[in-house]
């Protein structure tokens, strides 16, 4: 039967978990590692993606349309795999990729498994490697452990060393928590000096502690601290280290002001193009959906991109723009917003409406604290004026927040 709403081939990129929610750690706000109860029944050994579901799935996601296509291998810790998973998965790459595409892997990790051998493949294979670091020692420990309660910082540190070593690109993902949201400066500090990139994300932690109400856990990061931790982040870099240092929010504005996407969902007006494969070919909604309501089907039994194209899929990914409150759509940093994620709109606006952004506050102090910098950043940037003069005239006209 034809759909009756108009979509086909939509564009998506697939987050991919090969091994589930199973991880060497057991970071205190993790929102994936409870997962696992999608599966009774199942050990640790079972979330394992099988040959043949990742065949299928490569063979699939190398037929969607377009000439570049980019794997996303998430978990869980994918590298608890091994490497002779990811060795299977770039020659299986290559048997279906009959026209010639430009294929990119991408693979978040919390780094801690890396060596030398982990770095050379990935090197020689161009994975962009994504880390989770929370800041300095003293803070990333806090929440980031192992089973026993002890901190990774040295061991995320010793992985860092090793990708460092072998010229491996990689970026850094901070969750911003409670703790760690009143020390942007020490972090971004940190990050500048000792990460080794000048890639980073800011990703704030929130977790309702039930549905049922608008309260959050006690390491969930309050909405206008995240606001003035990425503000203060922001004046440091308005100052110093623009073209130097890449912060994905802050090109999230800047591509606004230049007319471009904002290429994150997060700010994006409609989503559903990023949804989630589980290890057994599971098709969820999205990363942040892997729940019963959410499972579209399975790769299986239907491709992949009549999921995406799907009525269900279509739809949820149109519910951000058409379940926004009024109170959001008359915002002022709406066009740079449009809600925020979907996950977090469980409180109420000022007038009772539900389906408010908890971070609302936070973000509209930081959209507005950074919308005449960005404007007169994109100005000049069409202009060609060096950043260094562009930094030059914020730190003239506004001395504060160094």
């Amino acid at each position: 039967m034809e759909s009756a709403i108009p979509h086909s081939q939509t564009p998506y990129v697939m987050v991919t978990k090969p091994i589930g929610a199973i991880c060497n750690l057991d970071c205190e706000y993790c929102f994936y590692l409870s997962k696992q109860e999608l599966y009774p029944g199942k050990r640790g050994s079972d979330f394992r993606m099988s040959d043949a579901v990742l065949g299928e799935y490569i063979r699939q996601y190398m037929s969607k349309p377009g000439r570049e296509v980019t794997f996303v291998w998430q978990g869980g810790e994918p590298t608890l795999l091994g490497l002779d998973f990811f060795r299977k998965v770039v020659r299986m790459q290559k048997q279906f990729n009959t026209e010639g595409k430009i294929v990119n892997n991408s693979l978040q990790t919390n780094a801690i498994k890396l060596d030398d051998q982990w770095a050379r493949f990935l090197k020689k294979h161009r994975f962009l490697v994504g880390v989770s670091l929370d800041g300095p020692g003293y803070l990333h420990n806090k929440y980031r452990v192992y089973k026993s309660g002890k901190g990774t910082f040295e061991g995320v540190m010793r992985g860092i060393g090793f990708l460092r070593k072998h010229n491996v690109e990689y970026n850094i993902l901070c969750s911003v928590n409670r703790l760690n949201a009143d020390h942007a400066i020490d972090i971004y500090e940190f990050f500048k000096k000792q990460s080794g990139t000048n890639f980073w994300q800011f990703i704030p932690i929130v977790e309702p502690l039930n549905s049922s109400n608008s309260k959050v856990t006690d390491y969930s990061v309050l909405a206008e601290q995240y606001g003035k931790f990425l503000v203060n982040i922001f004046n440091h870099w308005a100052h110093y280290d623009i073209g130097k240092i890449s912060v994905q929010i802050f090109d999230v504005v800047f591509n606004h002001f230049m007319g471009l996407p904002p290429g994150l969902c997060l700010f994006d007006e409609t989503c559903g193009k990023a949804p989630a494969l589980e290890y057994n070919g599971d098709f969820y909604s999205c990363d942040h959906y892997v729940d019963t309501e959410h499972l579209q089907g399975n790769i299986m039994d239907q491709s992949m991109q009549e999921l995406v194209d799907s009525d269900p899929q279509w739809l949820f990914g149109q519910y951000k723009e058409t379940a926004l409150p009024d109170y959001c759509q008359q915002c002022s940093v709406k066009a740079l917003c449009n809600g925020g994620c979907p996950k977090n709109r469980f409180i109420s606006t000022v007038d009772g409406t539900a389906g408010l952004n908890y971070l609302c506050e936070g973000y509209k102090l930081f959209f507005t604290h950074v919308t005449p910098y960005m404007q007169y950043l994109s100005q000049q940037y069409r202009l060609g004026t060096p950043f260094e003069t562009i930094m030059q005239y914020f730190r003239k006209v506004n001395t504060d927040g160094t």
